[in-house]
């Protein structure tokens, strides 16, 4: 099962958390779809914000684990956040045996 805990504070998502990546997600090809499907969008979520909107980050991958927790993040990384989240939601409600969320910003659809 993979897990995504969403970083916010009063205000504003600030980063997500993805544990048990690929590595649990599940064995089965279906599986390993899912997660491939978490992993293109963090990836992409990641890049935007570091390298396309130029925000301060700090990122850390390891094996079955990704953390991005964006320092001071602009409006524009905090709407990358939200789609990121409003992307994951979604495939968990499809998905709900291989996708966990936890935190996050309420009302992301507004």
């Amino acid at each position: 099962m993979t897990s995504v805990k969403f970083l916010a504070d009063e205000k504003n998502l600030f980063g997500f958390e993805i544990s048990g990546h690929c590595s649990v997600s599940g064995d089965d090809e279906f599986g390993k779809i899912v997660c491939a499907a978490v992993s293109s969008a963090a990836y992409m979520a990641v890049n935007t914000i570091t390298e396309i909107i130029g925000d301060n980050a700090d990122i850390t991958v390891d094996d079955a684990k990704m953390l991005l927790r964006v320092d001071n993040p602009s409006n524009s990384s905090v709407n990358v956040l939200k789609g990121f989240q409003l992307h994951i939601e979604e495939l968990s409600e499809q998905y709900s045996n291989n996708i966990r969320i936890y935190g996050g910003a309420k009302h992301v659809k507004d």
